[in-house]
């Protein structure tokens, strides 16, 4: 993207930002206006239902030119807001500019009656920043708020000339499912490092077949940077990679709340100086983290008796410091607050908690990311977290329960672990469509079982790579996969549970284990 090597690399992702807007005239950065923000209005749609409002929208630079019946929207995928229960956001995509684009909603397929108009954000890449400069692309929002809990609605997206509700395009409106008001059993999925690939498509193909409540990718979304070093140096970068693969998942997240958290991958130095612009284009997330204008992937939400936390590891990571310390220290400090909150609340048994990077992997590739252990880990163990999700490294591979970077207590496949009392287990499930990497010992999977007592690895620094050897490496799969997650409330007293599976992109389960802790 522009910037030599050699001066990347002592540059961080701010440094880089305004390397490149140094580096580019006044003129080209207004013709396309960088990322440019619209507005949400709109009023009752069905009953007690309402759309947050900002400031009025601006129509579409050249809209005036385009026949918006022939413009189709793509790309549509939802987010929780604050409350999963009464809150969403549908977020779609449009290839050209189109004039008054908005959101249809109602409790039934036939009652859409109600239009609210979207927000809009236009994104611009300009020529000379990778590989697909001069490149305007229109993300749409429309949050939804006061909704009710555990109800289905039908939504269509649109503009002018291209209205869902008309009887040729009711073949285009989706359905999603706000979070319930009361503790219910449900199944979640999750991977992480996904991209645009055949593999990718499969695997959520195959999740889509496992019902999800809702779905968390744990960053490295789409790989339109493919160097994933947070550097402006990366002539590989194709802000075009989104518009694949967003039509690429719309099959999953137009009806499963698609919930992202940010790894290396999505770091992309032109857009702004956290590297996190062009996301908060293509996003809208929960606001409910510590700092939204430095890390706009780290929020929370609650669904049924599971609270999920999504934080951002690049902020912690000593593989890759482009963001390294943009938080000044407020995201592990609003981290400890969430779960003291959430260990308190009498109504969620289980908190999980998504991320990128790795504390515990023994891939060739970045293995352990010791930032994490040195931030985070403490954290977990403190507090109990019942499952920890990563991705970075692309295989599945899944531990023993640790505590204190040793083994607490074996855990074979089928075995059952006691985060009150015994440790914590992690998951790496980063095969969910990228290139594979790989393990320095052998694959050892239910049905394939090559076991080892210790296995040769490292760990990730502030000086540099050091040799570890481990003996929690319990389960690795070097093959696409991705985790399911069935969570079982119980009575007050007795054990609820969330039942783990790694399954393979042919539908074989590879791994499976139970998280057990007694309901409140």
């Amino acid at each position: 993207m522009g910037v030599p090597e050699t001066l990347a690399d002592r540059m961080s992702m701010a440094e880089q930002h305004e390397y490149l807007r140094a580096r580019f005239s006044r003129r080209t950065m207004i013709r396309g206006g960088a990322v440019t923000l619209g507005a949400v209005a709109g009023g009752a749609f069905v009953p007690g239902a309402v759309a947050r409002a900002a400031t009025p929208t601006r129509t579409f630079a050249g809209a005036e030119s385009v026949d918006g019946a022939l413009v189709a929207p793509f790309g549509r995928h939802l987010a929780y807001g604050n409350d999963a229960r009464t809150e969403m956001t549908v977020s779609w995509q449009v290839p050209v500019a189109v004039k008054k684009p908005f959101i249809r909603i109602g409790a039934r397929p036939w009652d859409l009656s109600r239009r609210i108009e979207a927000e809009v954000r236009t994104l611009y890449t300009p020529a000379g920043v990778g590989a697909g400069g001069d490149h305007t692309q229109y993300y749409l929002h429309a949050r939804l708020t006061h909704l009710r809990p555990g109800q289905t609605y039908y939504y269509g997206v649109g503009h002018q000339g291209f209205d869902p509700a008309e009887p040729h395009l009711t073949g285009t409106l989706g359905t999603f499912t706000t979070a319930p008001a009361h503790k219910k059993p449900f199944t979640f999925t999750a991977f992480g490092d996904q991209g645009v690939s055949y593999h990718g498509l499969a695997n959520d193909s195959l999740l889509l077949g496992q019902d999800p409540a809702f779905h968390l990718h744990a960053g490295d979304i789409a790989y339109a940077d493919p160097a994933g070093a947070g550097k402006t140096a990366d002539t590989g970068f194709d802000a075009r990679v989104w518009d694949q693969f967003l039509a690429q998942t719309e099959s999953v997240a137009k009806s499963v709340p698609w919930m992202v958290s940010y790894g290396n991958h999505d770091m992309e130095a032109w857009y702004s100086p956290n590297g996190y612009g062009g996301e908060e284009a293509r996003f809208t997330l929960p606001d409910n983290g510590p700092d939204k204008k430095h890390l706009p992937g780290v929020y929370s939400f609650v669904y049924g008796n599971t609270a999920v936390i999504s934080l951002d590891p690049n902020d912690v990571s000593y593989e890759i410091p482009a963001n390294l310390g943009i938080s000044g220290g407020t995201q592990t400090t609003w981290f400890e607050r969430q779960l003291r909150k959430y260990r308190a609340a009498k109504d969620i048994d289980f908190v999980i908690v998504f991320f990128h990077h790795c504390a515990y992997c023994t891939s060739t590739a970045h293995a352990s990311e010791g930032g994490v252990r040195q931030e985070w880990v403490p954290l977990f163990e403190k507090y109990h977290v019942d499952l920890v999700i990563n991705g970075h490294n692309h295989q599945y591979e899944r531990t023993d329960v640790i505590k204190g970077d040793k083994v607490a207590k074996k855990l074979p496949i089928g075995g059952t672990a006691y985060p009150e009392t015994e440790g914590v287990v992690y998951v790496t499930a980063g095969a969910a469509g990228r290139s594979l990497y790989a393990f320095s010992a052998p694959d050892s999977y239910e049905g394939h079982l090559n076991e080892r007592d210790s296995v040769s690895s490292f760990v990730n620094t502030k000086d540099g790579k050091v040799d570890e050897t481990v003996a929690w490496s319990r389960v690795r799969y070097l093959n696409y996969s991705f985790l399911r997650v069935d969570v079982e409330p119980a009575a007050r007293g007795h054990y609820a549970r969330l039942k783990v599976s790694g399954i393979a992109e042919t539908g074989d389960r590879i791994d499976h284990f139970t998280v057990a802790r007694r309901a409140k």
